[in-house]
């Protein structure tokens, strides 16, 4: 009998989701385009709402680097009424969603079906909604979990892995057919995504004692500051998105260098900011903005590896260590955990219900009340 929280169980099943989901995504994302349609690709766009939106924006750094296509994340609204009537048909367009129930992601792939690009729908439901109207589908179906666990509702956890994996792939698939890559590198890729879940085990290892003392010292705070740049700007979004639905607290997600823009004038000076960094592009702006933050008196976290994040970064503050090899374009398949961990922790201190069980107007289904996703008005046809 445990006693870890369904959010803590949920993550503790992450690495094994990613052993057991990596090999039949391999072989979706190689059997989905063919090299003429890859080596015609000009350009990317990934779309969706919510934690898949999320997934595309970590994913960009990917397909720039492996691909070597320009490539753009918009979410589903700014895409599809704003963005589709600029774009060609030498386009390809992934729209994600887990549910392939959500209007606004169907909307914005069918628009951008009307101008002749290249449509995927990278979804969990093969039968309806977003796959009905893509071209090509990339099913992402998570394996379903321990029956104690089974109806339950989480924070969304697994999924986000799962479109994370298939971004990922599909652009070494593009990649090797661009001749981007040869053979043995986009093997040795794919090997290192299989690898990425014995890391993930060790970040959860040895995250999990820290977010439990971070949560007790910050337990009066009622706002949570969290910053990333480049492929994890979209894990500080998840993971701010993961601490609301947890516990209901507010909490935000900047890009590293808009925080220095902006959080010196907030009001409370120990408000938690939590910076994540890979060790990468961002790491020197990182260092910088961790020094600023305690300056001026925040309670401080970095998500970092030990090696990037020195003492005097993290003295009266807390590491939340991620683990060696460690890819930038691939590191928020690590970098997501801690805070998953942090609201975990948070939501079990507080005794708040997961989605403060939707007492604020949205029904479980997600179709009712207040919000009304799956069921609101859909354009049919790109504006003038």
């Amino acid at each position: 009998m445990t006693t870890r929280s369904p959010l803590l169980q949920q993550v503790d099943t992450l690495p094994d989701l990613v052993r057991e989901m990596i090999d039949p995504l391999v072989r979706q994302a190689e059997a989905l385009l063919t090299p003429a349609q890859c080596r015609d690709v000009q350009g990317v766009f990934i779309t969706g709402c919510g934690d898949s939106h999320h997934a595309a924006v970590n994913a960009e750094m990917a397909f720039a680097q492996l691909a070597g296509l320009p490539c753009r994340a918009a979410t589903a609204m700014h895409f599809g009424r704003y963005l589709t009537p600029t774009i060609t048909p030498d386009t390809l367009v992934l729209a994600v969603s887990v549910s392939g129930m959500v209007s606004r992601t169907i909307e914005a792939l069918d628009l951008a079906r009307q101008t002749g690009a290249v449509t995927v729908a990278i979804t969990g439901n093969r039968r309806e909604g977003l796959a009905e109207v893509g071209e090509m589908l990339l099913h992402t179906a998570v394996p379903p979990l321990p029956d104690e666990l089974a109806g339950l509702i989480v924070p969304g956890a697994r999924s986000y892995v799962a479109s994370q994996l298939a971004l990922y792939l599909l652009a070494i698939h593009i990649g090797l057919a661009r001749r981007r890559l040869n053979k043995k590198e986009a093997n040795a890729l794919r090997r290192e995504l299989g690898e990425t879940a014995d890391l993930m085990e060790a970040v959860i290892a040895a995250g999990d004692a820290t977010a439990r003392k971070a949560v007790l010292a910050w337990e009066d705070a009622t706002t949570y500051v969290y910053c990333g740049s480049g492929p994890n700007f979209g894990t500080a979004l998840f993971s701010a998105a993961k601490l609301l639905e947890a516990s209901g607290d507010t909490a935000v997600a900047q890009d590293m260098e808009e925080w220095a823009h902006l959080e010196y004038f907030a009001r409370e000076p120990q408000t938690p900011t939590i910076l994540i960094s890979a060790g990468g592009r961002d790491l020197d702006r990182a260092l910088e903005i961790a020094m600023a933050a305690k300056a001026i008196g925040r309670s401080l976290a970095v998500v970092a590896s030990k090696d990037s994040a020195p003492p005097e970064v993290t003295e009266e503050g807390f590491l939340f260590p991620l683990s060696r090899p460690l890819r930038e374009c691939f590191s928020p398949l690590q970098a997501c955990l801690p805070g998953l961990l942090l609201a975990a922790y948070r939501a079990d201190l507080t005794g708040e219900a997961y989605f403060r069980g939707f007492g604020g107007g949205r029904s479980p289904e997600g179709g009712g009340g207040i919000s009304r996703i799956r069921s609101s008005y859909r354009l049919s046809k790109i504006p003038d």
